[in-house]
């Protein structure tokens, strides 16, 4: 900490910047640290990086005590370990200064390579819950050194004095926090101890809590479980899905082992039972030499690979300045890169010898392996086949619909295809569904897997060429009625045509495309703004859009009996009603005229019915 310079300076002298302590700590609380509890973190890392220091100061001789203490009673929260400690030299340099010259940040971060901690910030984050702090330190790098004493005050003001080597006899520091009132929550027993597990639990020190009743109960009493040797693959594959349920509150449908030993990085991906919404992805448990940095760690994955969640304790990955995410560097890059193949492994070693999992899989996960398949043309050979489609056979693989289809139509909305799928199907048209997220540009790539198929895009006129024609005869008789319908519907840019297809329950098939639909929308905006520079725009635009056509079908009884009406107005209002039922059947958004259309010949229909009754 800064302490005020009072002298008085010439005119025209330097002068340094003075801390408000109690500003800065506002900033720490409201724009670096997520919540208070992050002091508990900071001051297990510190003595993590404490030990850390004295096995490197004293690598043959040194075994430890008994690692890390934390001790809360409510009145005081302590920690304590029997780590390297300070000289009074280091007091001054760790806790009493607020940021350092470039070089010499270069020279401490050189030296603290190997800890948790690089920004000489974290004690502050104690002044969160308390307005005092007390440490008592005695150094284990000068033999016989005096214990130092640090006091310091939420006002920016601190004391720093030597005691005697027998007001503590072994090396090693202790903070003792007084909490304020108000931080009562973060400091209690109860709170303290489940702090402790939470950021605490895969450190490889030992730490032990006593709240002054029960005694001391250790927070950390087992390895990571990738650590643990078992004794068949089996059960270590139980025991990672265990662990994996247990910290993440659910059963994985598979665990994938994660190994990078190049970066010191081990862990677990934890594949999710049930479907993400596509797009959101959820954080991971990251922890850095064993203390948990963050649970909502996402640039860890890349963002396809949002069916799993990670735990992962990783050594060389760097923290953010707030210890509470990560930086974004070449490393993590790497990182990101390398699990991403892990997680191709498993997918590919899934598909390869386990089709109940893969399947399993895919029935809940197909949209994160479709956007996969989409820019990974490994992934899209290995599991293309296998991706679950609606088709005009119901929802099956692409492989099982190539096998039936030589020739593979996809629409491009799933309108058209709710549309056309029943008739595509009577008529024996092999019909994907391609208006889902990447379908239709899956599909179009199924050629690269089987060359024996093609794959086209569905218009109208490919269907309509299946549909088959009536006779001439039957033409001829409709021919005044086909008239009085193609004017009621003329209103909407529709055509209308006699054919016969199954299913003969279906009276009318109105074909038209989204395109099209767009086209004729510009023209008639076009034509409305006929003379100004917006109408210029949109007639410079406009191109000869294929009308819709309302196919109505010879088969069905009630088109049969319609067809023959001499009533000019009931021939009318019957064709208009046969054009909104097939709208409605379409599953498009209605335009207004068509809503209007649809209610006004209900009406004139059932006033025609009730006159008919008297």
């Amino acid at each position: 900490m800064t302490q005020p310079d009072t002298s008085m300076s010439p005119a025209g002298a330097d002068r340094t910047f003075q801390v408000d302590l109690r500003g800065l700590v506002d900033l720490l609380s409201h724009h670096l640290y997520s919540s208070p509890r992050v002091y508990l973190r900071e001051l297990l890392q510190n003595a993590v990086d404490a030990l850390t220091a004295r096995y490197a100061h004293e690598p043959a001789d040194f075994q430890g005590d008994f690692g890390i203490r934390l001790y809360a009673d409510g009145s005081a929260v302590r920690v304590e370990d029997d780590g390297v400690g300070l000289t009074e030299a280091d007091v001054h340099t760790f806790l009493a200064t607020i940021g350092r010259s470039s070089k010499r940040a270069d020279r401490i971060a050189e030296q603290r390579g190997d800890f948790i901690g690089q920004f000489g910030i974290g004690l502050l984050s104690c002044f969160l819950v308390a307005d005092e702090i007390h440490v008592l330190s005695r150094s284990a790098r000068t033999p016989d050194a005096p214990a130092v004493e640090w006091r310091g005050r939420g006002d920016g003001s601190y004391t720093v004095r030597t005691l005697p080597a027998s007001s503590r006899t072994r090396p090693g520091t202790t903070v003792t926090l007084t909490p304020r009132a108000d931080a009562a929550e973060w400091t209690a027993p109860a709170q303290v101890r489940s702090l402790a597990r939470h950021f605490g639990s895969l450190l490889r020190h030992p730490v032990t809590f006593d709240d002054g009743g029960s005694g001391p109960a250790p927070v950390n009493p087992e390895p990571a479980p990738w650590a643990l040797t078992h004794p068949t693959p089996g059960a270590r594959s139980r025991a990672l899905a265990g662990y994996g349920e247990d910290v993440l509150g659910f059963t994985p449908l598979d665990t994938i082992e994660l190994d990078l030993p190049a970066v010191g990085l081990k862990g677990i991906a934890c594949v999710l039972p049930d479907t993400v919404p596509a797009g959101r992805r959820h954080g991971h448990r990251v922890h850095v030499k064993g203390m948990l940095l963050s649970e909502r760690a996402e640039e860890i994955l890349p963002e396809w690979a949002f069916f799993v969640r990670c735990v992962v304790d990783a050594e060389s990955l760097r923290p953010t300045a707030s210890r509470e995410a990560l930086y974004e560097d070449d490393t993590l890059a790497a990182v990101r890169d390398a699990l991403a193949e892990r997680l191709r492994a498993w997918l590919a070693t899934t598909a390869a010898s386990d089709p109940d999992l893969l399947g399993r899989f895919l029935r809940v996960h197909h949209l994160a392996v479709k956007s996969l398949a989409v820019h990974d043309d490994e992934i899209l050979r290995m599991l293309l086949p296998w991706l679950p489609f609606e088709t005009t056979d119901g929802h099956a693989t692409l492989d099982e619909f190539a096998r039936a289809h030589r020739t593979v139509l996809v629409t491009s909305s799933v309108e058209e295809f709710r549309q056309v799928a029943a008739i595509a199907s009577a008529a024996g048209l092999g019909v994907v569904n391609g208006g889902y997220t990447y379908d239709r540009e899956l599909v179009h790539r199924l050629p690269e897997i089987r060359p024996e198929v093609t794959v086209a895009d569905l218009d109208p006129a490919t269907l309509t060429a299946h549909l088959d024609t009536v006779d001439r005869e039957t033409e001829l008789a409709a021919a005044a009625y086909l008239a009085l319908a193609r004017d009621a519907v003329a209103v909407f840019d529709c055509d209308v045509a006699l054919r016969t297809f199954q299913p003969a329950s279906a009276p009318a098939l109105l074909v038209d495309s989204r395109e099209a639909r767009h086209e004729r929308t510009r023209s008639q905006l076009a034509r409305e703004q006929e003379g100004g520079l917006w109408g210029d725009i949109l007639g410079h635009l406009r191109q000869e859009a294929p009308r819709a056509q309302l196919i109505l079908n010879q088969l069905n009884p009630l088109v049969r009996t319609a067809v023959t009406i001499d009533e000019p107005e009931l021939a009318r209002t019957s064709a208009e009603a046969l054009y909104g039922q097939a709208a409605l059947l379409s599953r498009r958004p209605l335009r207004p005229a068509e809503s209007s259309l649809i209610n006004r010949s209900f009406l004139d229909l059932l006033a025609h019915a009730l006159r008919k009754d008297r």
